[in-house]
């Protein structure tokens, strides 16, 4: 079974091994048709502590590694 991946932006990396990463999605109002932005947060495992804040990554839904960590690393994309 395939896992899912998102592409977002990394906003903090101020925590050992951790970051967090937005993603931004687009969608249309049912009623009035106005195309809006929903903006979500992901806890990422990043074990090396390789991102900055700005970074675009790709994450990998995984096993939960703590409470709220269940999305880890796979590549730096810029």
């Amino acid at each position: 079974m395939a896992r899912r991946q998102k592409v977002g932006l990394v906003v903090s990396n101020k925590m050992d091994k951790s970051v967090v990463v937005t993603t931004k999605t687009l969608y249309k109002h049912k009623m009035y048709g106005k195309v809006l932005s929903k903006t979500k947060r992901f806890l990422v495992h990043d074990p090396e502590n390789s991102c900055a804040v700005g970074n675009t990554v790709l994450v990998e839904e995984h096993r939960p590694i703590s409470l709220h960590k269940h999305w880890i690393l796979k590549t730096i994309l810029k």
